[in-house]
């Protein structure tokens, strides 16, 4: 018996020993500065406690189906052109409502089974419908099915997106996942940020890179001037936009240009971008297409040679110029760059383009000060709820108290541990689940006492009670640590940021609870009893 009590204690402090490096592993200088640092390398702080930004963003997932539609039209244009299919127009008639319907107009009547093989044979249009409009029109619309997959591909790829961003600037234990149930929305916490509005202005930049043709060399003063110019009505597939006044004197001055809806080649084909310098020094950004990119790009510039394509950035016209020979799989961007706007636009467009605009929902932040205030008062109310704690279970249990107050600490040590070892993010409600935890492990320490209690009033002896207590206490323990446990998964797997943290540190405390009020404090009954002489009355 004394034996295996032996085994039982060595075990406990091992876990007591591993959890307490797990707090402050291996410290630079044993002193207590030394042990602070390291505690706080250990256990990372969230953004209420540590101060920085949080975003909730709103993916705009119609771009990502335009973008797809797009993409489709110049491959029916290639598809049509090889089986020598004539077609007077191929365009979207409402790309902002209805991104995923396209119309093909002008199909002689003789050639319409044979675009009907030509699209039915061809895999690439399998997520689309064909069907067909009055005067000779057909109309490919996207499948739900695969309208739902572009849009939450956007989703997630903005989210791997915005990571790269985040994390190649430095920031630390940045959260960046899903907002919200089926509403397309981001959530960004950046904690600690040294820069808060140079990552707020990378973030705010979608870096969608874009060349397309430009119909019109010159640039305009006016959208109105741009319209007159083309007798009021624009040409089909093509928009106005905005951009500098490239070539002008005034190069930083408003201009309207000319441009086609769809692009030669966008963001998704960029395979590196660099910073560099003209031969005046001026900054510019080098990029490097795909090789499918590549193609495409040799191809339309190939076949357009001696007219003009415009660089967009962000919806905003950069650069025109004009197509003196074909032009293979890299091209530069200038005018206007700084060193540092040249390399963030260079990571940027690295990291890959956002597949969809963003639009800021809400924008908070968080001062270092609130920050510190959380902590001081966080740590206050776990310390002073702890004591009064242990004090009851001393005044309430007498030796017992000791005992369940042995138990809560070990059972501190090891969830702040688990933190250490896990690299859990540590909240201001994550605190608060620390603060329920010992209220758990009161609530266990109490149940299993109360029997022991009764079972002494029945006229057991203090073994046998210890012994009666425990066994019965296991089951209502178990019960209600699992269905807490339980709820806190759901929260953990429907909530975000600090939800989760809560979970997190619930569940673990919870799992931790079950041990030392059950296991250790059963062995430290076991211990006091064996000191006890026979028929000694037990201290509870």
């Amino acid at each position: 018996m004394q034996k295996n009590l032996l085994y039982k204690t060595l075990f406990i402090i091992a876990v007591l020993l591993v959890f307490a490096g797990g707090i402050v592993g291996i410290p630079d200088k044993w002193s207590g500065e030394g042990l602070k640092q390291s505690l706080l390398n250990r256990i990372h702080l969230g953004l209420d406690l540590r101060g920085g930004t949080h975003l909730i963003l709103q993916v705009m997932v119609n771009d990502a189906v335009n973008g797809d539609s797009d993409a489709t039209i110049e491959r029916l244009k290639e598809t049509l052109s090889k089986a020598s299919i004539r077609y007077s127009d191929i365009s979207k008639p409402d790309p902002t409502n209805n991104p995923g319907r396209i119309e093909i107009k002008g199909i002689a009547p003789e050639q319409a089974a044979q675009f009907r093989s030509a699209i039915g044979d061809n895999t690439v249009y399998g997520g689309y419908s064909l069907g067909s409009a009055p005067g000779n029109t057909f109309v490919l619309t996207m499948k739900p099915a695969n309208e739902k997959e572009a849009k939450d591909r956007a989703v997630t790829q903005s989210i791997e997106t915005i990571r790269s961003r985040v994390d190649t600037l430095g920031v630390s234990e940045p959260v960046i996942e899903q907002h919200g149930l089926g509403q397309d929305q981001i959530l960004v916490q950046l904690p600690g940020v040294d820069d808060p509005e140079r990552v707020k202005e990378i973030m705010q930049s979608t870096a969608m890179l874009e060349i397309r043709q430009a119909i019109d060399q010159q640039p305009y003063t006016s959208e109105a001037e741009a319209l007159k110019a083309h007798g009021g009505t624009l040409p089909l597939n093509a928009v106005l936009l905005h951009g500098n006044n490239v070539g002008s004197s005034n190069e930083n001055a408003d201009a309207v240009y000319v441009i086609s809806r769809s692009s030669v080649v966008a963001g998704r084909d960029i395979r590196d971008a660099e910073p560099g310098k003209k031969d005046t020094g001026a900054p510019i950004v080098n990029f490097y297409l795909t090789n499918d990119g590549g193609r495409r790009f040799r191809a339309f510039t190939g076949a357009n040679v001696g007219n003009y394509l415009a660089v967009v950035l962000d919806n905003r016209v950069r650069e025109v110029a004009r197509i003196n020979s074909e032009i293979g799989d890299s091209g530069l961007i200038e005018g206007g760059f700084t060193e540092q706007s040249s390399k963030d636009l260079s990571m940027l467009l690295r990291s890959g383009a956002l597949p969809a605009g963003i639009r800021y929902l809400e924008e908070r932040t968080v001062g270092p000060s609130l920050g510190a205030d959380s902590i001081k008062e966080g740590v206050r109310a776990a310390i002073i709820g702890m004591a009064v704690v242990m004090l009851f279970m001393l005044f309430y249990y007498h030796f017992a108290g000791i005992n369940a107050d042995l138990a809560l600490i070990l059972n501190l040590v090891i969830l702040l541990g688990f933190l250490g070892f896990s690299g859990a993010t540590l909240t201001l409600p994550g605190i608060a689940g620390v603060i329920l935890t010992i209220g758990m492990g009161v609530d266990s320490n109490v149940l299993i006492f109360e029997r022991i209690r009764e079972e002494l009033r029945a006229g057991k002896t203090p073994a046998a009670a210890v012994d009666q207590g425990f066994s019965k206490a296991w089951v209502t323990i178990v019960d209600t640590h699992v269905t807490t446990i339980v709820s806190a998964f759901i929260l953990f797997i429907f909530g975000t940021g600090p939800v989760r943290g809560f979970a997190v540190t619930l569940t673990f405390g919870l799992l931790a609870n079950i041990f030392t009020a059950v296991f250790v404090s059963r062995v430290i009954f076991d211990a006091g009893l064996q000191r006890k002489e026979r028929g000694e009355a037990l201290s509870i």
